[in-house]
């Protein structure tokens, strides 16, 4: 029988049993992104290299973050390639491993990630040794484009950075979950849990949240509400979901009455 237990997401030959990633940016202190991550149980934690204090003080980032989780530097502030390989480049010699999330972001008004130089980040990364997720615009052409320079994963936008308006580019993101063969993780805009399921019962191998995370009122519960709605909407789509129908179709027979 297949159940979450035993449908584990793979990234790069690496095994997860979360399909939960967070961000860590905006919370308000360490303790709560530290509460967080307990909470969500997530495996694969993303953090801005900026955020990290190379020489370990003792208020570094990375002291709140679990041992056991993947560490996935994110290149945020590039805006174009060969940034996004210098930051890559300063993570690994920190001691911060080859897990990079690409992101190459040339537009400071709606942050959308410029699709072409993510691939050529990804292709020069790739041939380093990296392990790279790139975050994009669902395309299925840059998608095949990024397979082809060997991404791990894919990371479509749900909607803008932040936004917490959830997946307006739903039937793009379909396209890619039918057509790539890689995972595909539904990264930015999710502002609820209900969303997070919803992406998984398409389909989606994982989903990635931080803002609506973060900003909460009470960052543990809604980052444990997520990690179960990721695992609810994952044995949605395992179980096979229904086809919706135009007309009504009553639960129970309409014939053989108990007194005709």
């Amino acid at each position: 029988m297949m159940t979450v237990q035993n449908d584990n997401l793979i990234i790069a030959g690496k095994t997860f049993t979360s399909r939960f990633l967070l961000g860590t940016g905006k919370f308000s202190s360490k303790t709560a992104l530290a509460e967080s991550i307990a909470a969500s149980n997530s495996e694969i934690v993303t953090v801005a290299l900026r955020r990290i204090d190379i020489d370990r003080h003792e208020e570094n980032i990375i002291q709140y973050i679990p041992k056991n989780v993947t560490l996935l530097v994110n290149t945020s502030g590039a805006r174009n390639a060969k940034e996004a390989l210098r930051i890559a480049h300063l993570a690994r010699e920190s001691g911060c491993g080859n897990w990079i999330k690409v992101e190459v972001i040339n537009d400071s008004k709606y942050l959308l990630p410029d699709n072409a130089e993510t691939v050529k980040a990804t292709e020069l990364l790739v041939k380093e040794g990296f392990i790279v997720l790139p975050y994009m615009s669902p395309d299925l052409y840059i998608a095949r484009e990024l397979v082809a320079a060997g991404a791990a994963t894919i990371m479509p936008l749900g909607s803008p950075i932040g936004s917490n308006k959830g997946l307006k580019t739903k039937e793009l993101i379909q396209i890619l979950i039918n057509e790539i063969d890689i995972p595909i993780i539904v990264d930015a805009g999710l502002g609820a849990p209900s969303q997070a399921a919803e992406a998984m019962e398409m389909g989606a191998d994982a989903v990635l949240v931080n803002t609506a995370v973060a900003t909460a009122g009470k960052p543990q519960l809604i980052a444990q509400a997520f990690a179960e709605a990721v695992k609810a909407g994952r044995l949605a789509y395992l179980s096979g979901l229904p086809l919706e129908k135009i007309s009504a179709e009553a639960s129970s027979p309409l014939t053989g009455f108990l007194y005709e």
